[in-house]
């Protein structure tokens, strides 16, 4: 069977990569396309591809699938447009997230009164980041004004690091390891490491490498069979790195991106370094659509079997209300369209990082964890329905309206 699984998905992968640019333009993109493909020929579906892959090898590959992706958006953000607009995606990030996952809270409180209040606040947590790799479409496009790109970058680029303390703060109070009085100094101490930590080793490897990158470009040291996988494995090493040291990985592959992408070099290293970017942005599309598809075949069908209206409801409402609501009120100072601020909270999918820490709580074993685990698979399920049906509409309109 297992030949059979490959000769599937890497016929899926041939017929994409061949169609791309014409299914870019279409309203179906590449996360939702592998989804529905490996919804359909999965085990819920006409049964042809049978992956026996554990929780474990599916958090992996979501996560390093992410790290690509953060490293390489990174690199490729215009740090000028970013600083003269750093008010936006702080504003998201300190006001927004928090508002978010409270009021995630508070719908799952409404729904789902019977859940404990800890795993309600654990849900809305692992629901709160935004994914980059299905948000790709839109911080790429042109279309998109440069502000609202680079704004909706960093903010994906950073809220899955800082929601990772909050959540592993939460299962450790919900799996009483630590008393109530010291769940403060756990959260604090939890935050200042995965943040700090991730920020030292993503600055310090980015620059150790991009350094060590333009000496041996300058001496002819590269050869072209090897240059596609530099940039990979600077990213998967400031994850890897930062994981092994208590920090957060996330937060290193984002900033070692900024950093790497920032560095001061020759001409002609420059040029040599934005290839290396863009090669290895297609590896992290290669990862994060492997990780769609094993989705699709293996994880979105089983909601079906816990599936209720209220998880429905709740999904609904955690893309819309709970996102755009404290989207809206944290920009609300800025000067921005309703529109764009419409658009910047519509455009907060969900994706890898909220798969990540799914099977993150299915190992914990909470009482409620198949439970959450299905809110949660529902939502992203959702997520990349809508939003890949809603992105080239959109941004379309917005390239109209910015016009006039």
């Amino acid at each position: 069977m297992i030949y059979q699984d490959l000769t599937i998905i890497f016929a899926v992968v041939f017929f994409y990569s061949i169609a791309s640019k014409a299914l870019e333009r279409k309203p179906v993109n590449g996360a939702l396309l592998f989804c529905l493909v490996g919804l359909a020929f999965g085990s819920y579906g006409l049964g042809w591809v049978q992956l026996d892959i554990s929780t474990e090898s599916i958090r992996l590959l979501a996560e390093l699938a992410l790290a690509v992706v953060l490293f390489t958006d990174a690199a490729q953000t215009n740090l000028k447009t970013l600083a003269q607009n750093i008010a936006l995606p702080r504003s998201l990030l300190l006001y927004g997230l928090p508002m978010t996952i409270i009021l995630g809270a508070f719908a799952g409180l409404l729904l789902f009164p019977s859940l404990p209040i800890l795993e309600i606040v654990l849900l809305a947590a692992l629901l709160a980041p935004t994914d980059a790799a299905l948000g790709k479409a839109v911080v790429t496009d042109k279309h998109v004004p440069p502000t609202i790109r680079e704004t909706l970058t960093v903010e994906s680029g950073l809220n899955d690091g800082i929601c990772v303390p909050i959540v592993f703060t939460v299962l450790a109070v919900a799996l009483k390891s630590s008393e109530f009085e010291s769940v403060s100094q756990l959260a604090a101490t939890l935050f200042v490491k995965q943040i700090g930590m991730g920020i030292v080793i993503g600055i310090s490897l980015a620059m150790i490498t991009a350094k060590s990158i333009e000496y041996a470009h300058h001496k002819g040291w590269i050869t072209r069979s090897w240059e596609q996988l530099i940039v990979v494995a600077i990213a998967i090493c400031c994850f890897s790195v930062a994981q092994l040291s208590g920090g957060s990985g996330f937060i290193a592959a984002f900033v070692g991106g900024l950093t790497f992408g920032s560095m001061p070099m020759s001409e002609n290293s420059t040029t040599y370094q934005k290839k290396l970017v863009f090669t290895a942005e297609g590896i992290g599309d290669t990862l994060a659509l492997g990780t769609w598809i094993i989705f699709g075949a293996s994880v979105v069908g089983k909601i079906f079997t816990e599936f209720s209206w209220q998880i429905f409801l709740y999904s609904l409402l955690s893309l819309t209300v709970v996102r755009m609501l404290p989207v809206f009120i944290s920009l609300s100072g800025h000067k921005l369209s309703t529109y764009d601020k419409l658009f910047m909270g519509w455009f907060g999918p969900r994706g890898l990082a909220s798969i990540v820490f799914t099977v993150i709580i299915l190992d914990a074993n909470l009482p409620n964890s198949p439970t959450l685990a299905s809110i949660a698979v529902c939502t992203i399920a959702l997520s990349v329905f809508l939003h890949g049906l809603s992105t080239h509409p959109l941004i379309n309109r917005l390239g109209r309206a910015a016009q006039k």
